[in-house]
């Protein structure tokens, strides 16, 4: 600004006086005015752009929305995709933790945390979507009829009358891949939904993307080579519930579902009579990601009623399933009947080993070599979680012997990043001390739902 300001008020230093002509004037003055739009329209005044770049790409998350009110060329930056390859260059990325949670109106809310400051965001709410259209026809049609207890019926074969149209996302599947979050599925007014919605966090919104093969209900989701895959799950039938065989993956890259060959429950096709096994179902009762390939632990069910029978492990270089390790199907914890949870941390696949105690818990790790759960010394402090908060814990140090199979030293989620180890403070020398609390939350009675991490 200082040489076009010496250039509007220059002086001729030669002693010959000239005059500027108008259309020279007025050439200087566009000139100027062109200059002075340059330097509005940069993201920093007197910056290059690429620089301007490089300071918004460390500007922390928790500052982004505050930095989108500074201009529309900040917020176009902080909310397109190159600041955010850049910050994955930088390595400046940051872990959130994505939790959702169902309230006493039966009403599905996310939140967002920050680690690293301890504060939460709220998201934007799920979209309130709709059965399919032929669905709703026919409902309108049996109302208009006066078919009204046929109707009842249809809505309220899961419990309460109108808990399904409360509740359009019930039984959803929630993933997490490519930095995004990803609602499939559900139950709405009875009809289990193909529909699949994801969140992105640079925008802060839900868009809805392509949809699966078959509609799906309580099926499980994993990520495996950066794409997501569901399986098993149940659907409504003209009988009621049937439970799905089927699987499929989604390509976040391409946007595009792909079937893959279903789970054959080869131990399903063994029961002893044609009777059980008319009456019984098989259901996948969970997924995870481990070694690259996919483990299912499967049940048999017949309401209220779980067997467990081991399960299958889909290997997608051959596109194919086998039966999982004896030990590792027989010995998988369950949360609860029709549920195995699962974590990976540090490629060592842990579970939660509920006890018959209120106030405790226990961790598992799988032993791939003996084919067999080892118990992680130390409870899990549920008895800290009888309160009106709630808390979320981190694992930060998981110690044990040699004599148990395990390797000795810390290990924490390579999921978590660095600057959450200093929120744990110092260690116990203490193998019982393995949680610190990193974060309170009033939830009153709400119901955690689903617990997702997004990097970046």
């Amino acid at each position: 600004m200082g040489a076009r300001l010496s250039l509007n008020n220059h002086k001729a230093s030669c002693s010959e006086p000239f005059e500027v002509s108008q259309s020279e004037a007025c050439k200087r003055q566009k000139t100027s005015h062109s200059f002075w739009d340059e330097e509005n329209t940069r993201l920093i005044p007197n910056l290059p752009d690429e620089i301007s770049i490089q300071i918004l790409a460390r500007i922390p998350r928790i500052w982004h929305f505050k930095a989108k009110l500074v201009s529309k060329g900040w917020k176009a930056a902080l909310t397109g995709g190159e600041c955010y390859k850049l910050r994955k260059e930088l390595g400046t990325t940051e872990e959130w933790l994505y939790i959702l949670t169902k309230l006493d109106g039966e009403k599905l809310v996310w939140h967002a945390l920050d680690p690293v400051s301890c504060i939460w965001q709220r998201l934007p709410l799920m979209p309130n979507v709709a059965a399919e259209d032929g669905m709703r026809r026919g409902l309108r049609l049996w109302n208009m009829v006066g078919s009204s207890i046929i109707a009842d019926a249809i809505r309220g074969w899961l419990g309460r009358k109108d808990a399904l149209e409360e509740i359009p996302f019930c039984g959803c599947a929630i993933g997490a891949v490519n930095g995004c979050l990803y609602v499939m599925g559900g139950f709405c007014r009875a009809s289990a939904m193909k529909s699949v919605w994801r969140y992105d966090p640079i925008v802060n919104s839900w868009s809805e993307v392509a949809p699966m093969s078959i509609g799906r209900a309580y099926c499980k989701t994993g990520v495996l080579n950066n794409k997501l895959y569901v399986v098993g799950g149940v659907t409504r039938g003209r009988g009621g519930l049937t439970p799905l065989q089927s699987a499929e993956v989604f390509d976040p890259c391409s946007g595009v579902w792909t079937e893959i060959p279903s789970m054959p429950f080869s131990k399903a096709q063994v029961l002893p009579t044609a009777f059980l096994a008319d009456l019984l179902k098989p259901i996948a009762t969970g997924m995870t990601s481990y070694k690259g390939k996919l483990y299912v632990p499967q049940s048999l069910y017949c309401w209220p009623f779980f067997v467990d029978v081991g399960g299958e492990v889909y290997d997608p270089e051959t596109n194919s399933w086998v039966e999982m390790p004896v030990g590792m199907g027989e010995g998988w914890p369950a949360k609860q009947a029709g549920t195995k949870l699962s974590v990976i941390v540090d490629g060592e696949l842990y579970a939660l080993d509920p006890s018959s105690s209120l106030d405790s818990a226990r961790i598992k790790v799988y032993d791939d070599q003996d084919d067999s759960w080892k118990t992680i010394e130390g409870d899990v402090p549920i008895r800290d979680l009888a309160d009106s908060e709630s808390r979320i814990y981190l694992l930060v140090s998981l110690e044990s012997s040699m004599e148990n199979g395990l390797d000795s030293g810390p290990s924490t989620s390579s999921t978590i990043d660095e600057n959450l180890r200093d929120l744990s403070g110092n260690l116990s020398a203490s193998l019982g001390n393995l949680w610190k609390v990193i974060a309170n939350r009033s939830a009153g009675s709400a119901e955690l739902v689903s617990c997702q991490i997004l990097d970046i």
